[in-house]
Parts: C-alpha cells; structure tokens; sequence
C-alpha cells in the first residue's frame, strides 16, 4: 500500500521501485520479489519498512517457531514469506487487486515444503474479519501500512479483531507526518505500544504492540 506521492522526476533516487524485481537474502534463502508500478502502484513495490522488519525477524527478537502469524497489506509479500521461511505459519493478506501479484511471488519463494504453512487471503481492513477467527493470531505483523489517516479507524477495528491479550503486533513504519503520531495515539488507547527497534540509515521505527487487559465486569 502506498506511503508516499512518487513523482519520477522530482525523486530519481526512487526510481529504483520501478525495476521488474528486487533480491534479498534472508533466513538463508535467496528471495527473488516481482515487482509492477505500472500495473498496481505502491502495492507491488518492497519498501524499507518490510526489509527492517525482516532484519529484525531475523535476528530472532520474535520466535517465530510454529506460531500462528498474519500478515496485513503485504503488498509483495517479502515479510510474510521470511516469516514463514523462519518457522512460522502464515497467513499473508492484502486487498483482492494485489492478490494474483502477492501469490505469485508467494510459489515462487517458499519452497515446495513449506507451502502448506503459507496461505494468501484476501483482506480489506475492517470488512469481513469474521472470516478470521477472533484474537487467535501469536503475531500480527505490518510494514509501513500506516500512512493513509483515513484508513485508520478501520485498521484499529481489523488489529483489535484479531489480537488477543497474548498476542504480538509489530509495526514497521517512517514517521513523516502529524497524523502518523496521531494513529500511535490512537493505537495507545487499546494496545501498549514501545518502541523496540530504530533503523537509522532508513529512520525506519518497529513498534510493538500489545493489547491493553481489559478489567472484568463486576
């Protein structure tokens, strides 16, 4: 999903996104992402916010060993498939336009078997989440899916859904604006939200999200 207006000729240092693919070696697997600006925008383009978060699994901070994962707006799906190469079972989501692209590069990176631990789903925040059972996701993971304020409520409503007091949210993102501290405001009314990782060269931030215990009925 997008993160930024891009404009060719005002930011050529960008012009990288618009190459057929991007490689990356990650959980000691060569990985090959297709890649399509011309086709689905910012959907189809590897972002920095998905290449920290994957350094960061990587480095073991989660374990990711036979935990139930799920990954939203996964664009070409880079986190959600080092995920599952580092033992976890995922489910990897977007929006039903970007879902042809993302299983693509889906078959083309999880060997042949691991396949049975991925599955790609279609999911637009804040609709249909009763097709995702409530709360039984060890770790939601999302990298720079927060940038569109209007989109903000919904996507509170889908990480509220799926998280229960036990489960893990982490989230990649560039803070660039107001509404961007305003969407961690709001996600501190539900969840306890830290900082646990800093990407300076990239000024990429992880947050960790954990839902905030609700107080039982009297």
């Amino acid at each position: 999903m997008a993160l930024v207006p891009y404009d060719e000729n005002v930011l050529p240092a960008l012009s990288k996104i618009h190459s057929s693919s991007a490689e990356f070696h990650f959980a000691s697997h060569r990985l090959r992402l297709a890649q399509d600006w011309n086709r689905l925008g910012v959907a189809a383009v590897v972002w920095d916010a998905a290449v920290v978060l994957c350094m960061y699994l990587e480095l073991g901070h989660v374990d990711l060993k036979g935990r139930a994962v799920i990954e939203l707006g996964a664009g070409t799906g880079l986190v959600g498939i080092v995920a599952a190469l580092l033992g976890a079972t995922v489910t990897i989501t977007d929006r039903k336009p970007a879902l042809e692209f993302l299983s693509a590069n889906v078959r083309e990176n999880i060997p042949p078997d691991l396949r049975g631990a991925v599955q790609v789903s279609e999911l637009t925040w804040g609709e249909g989440l009763q097709r995702y059972p409530s709360g039984s996701y060890d770790l939601v993971l999302g990298a720079d899916i927060v940038y569109l304020e209007e989109t903000f409520p919904a996507l509170l409503q889908t990480l509220e859904h799926l998280s229960s007091e036990k489960t893990e949210v982490l989230l990649s993102c560039r803070i660039r604006y107001e509404r961007d501290e305003r969407f961690l405001r709001m996600l501190g009314k539900l969840f306890s939200v830290q900082e646990v990782h800093y990407d300076e060269q990239r000024d990429i931030r992880i947050y960790r999200a954990v839902r905030i215990k609700t107080k039982p009925e009297l």
